[in-house]
């Protein structure tokens, strides 16, 4: 089934498998996923074609500076026929969200998604109100422009599983995009898949084995973020000031054992927890200014610790 997706996604988008891939993970994982990229390279249609494919509900919201919270989760408002409050439920309320530029609006916007995102709910007025499920927002960020925007604080990158960097397609890849646009036109993807197949791939990605081995191993890629000294990463001590946090060790979890389910594997081996670590961790530490005066990137320190603890 995972196979015939990431066909139908493939008719219209060429290329970006890292993209696809993490979609998938973050869909199957209950997670949420941050794409930095220049314009143009197909994030928007990414996510489009996935709530096809799937038939999901899909909604998209610009982020621009004046945007309000309540732009988001909606608002109660004044029923005039019955004298009374209801609710207007807000563009929130859907499958899959994409939040375009989300590093275009202001910190209030910004966290107006963290209560859906951790807890599925959003509070309108003195109401909770859970929303769909399944839930995933793909935020997406230009890391070229700076002007009229507005760095994502800690607290919400960590509620994102992965970040996600997207770059140009290749000459050949982007050769047949050109065809495809000019000549023969994309082909329409088609829906494979309910609601309650898509909770029967859940169900099979819970049953993915991980042993207490590799449970380990993870904890000590993350807390060598944390305590570098003791797994012989004295020179990380100064280019890291923050490790990774107790909720990238679950996500980085979920998502080996997601990356092992989209492989056709039952078990997680250690190739998935390498391929996905990149991914969780990323945007999880904060860097000091000695690293990023070398120009020492999260990635960077993200394979030196990769190198040096052991593989099980």
């Amino acid at each position: 089934m995972i196979k015939k997706i990431k066909q139908e996604i493939q008719k219209v988008i060429v290329g970006h498998e890292d993209l696809i891939d993490g979609m998938l993970i973050a869909l199957l994982s209950g997670g949420h996923i941050l794409v930095e990229g220049v314009p143009g390279i197909a994030k928007t249609t990414a996510v489009n074609t996935l709530a096809k494919v799937m038939d999901f509900d899909f909604k998209r919201v610009q982020f621009t500076p004046d945007l309000l919270p309540a732009d988001i989760t909606g608002s109660e408002i004044l029923d005039l026929k019955n004298s009374d409050f209801r609710i207007k439920h807000g563009p929130i309320f859907t499958n899959l969200l994409l939040a375009d530029e989300i590093n275009r609006a202001g910190a209030k916007v910004q966290s107006a998604l963290l209560e859906a995102m951790a807890e599925k709910q959003v509070t309108i007025g003195d109401q909770s109100i859970a929303l769909p499920s399944p839930f995933m927002v793909l935020a997406t960020a230009n890391p070229l422009e700076q002007d009229g925007t507005y760095a994502l604080p800690e607290a919400s990158l960590d509620r994102f599983m992965l970040k996600i960097h997207v770059g140009y397609n290749s000459i050949d890849e982007e050769f047949e995009i050109v065809q495809r646009a000019a000549q023969r036109g994309f082909a329409e993807p088609q829906v494979i898949m309910n609601q309650s197949q898509f909770a029967s791939l859940q169900q099979e990605l819970g049953a993915v084995h991980v042993d207490d081995i590799l449970s380990r191993y993870m904890l000590a890629l993350i807390f060598a973020t944390r305590e570098p000294e003791k797994a012989g990463l004295e020179v990380l001590s100064e280019y890291v000031r923050f490790g990774v946090s107790p909720r990238g060790s679950i996500d980085l979890y979920k998502a080996s054992k997601a990356r092992a389910y989209l492989d056709g594997k039952d078990f997680v081996s250690p190739s998935d927890i390498a391929n996905v670590a990149y991914g969780v961790l990323r945007h999880r530490m904060i860097l000091s200014y000695t690293a990023t005066s070398k120009g020492i990137t999260a990635d960077d320190i993200i394979r030196m610790i990769l190198e040096k603890i052991p593989t099980p």
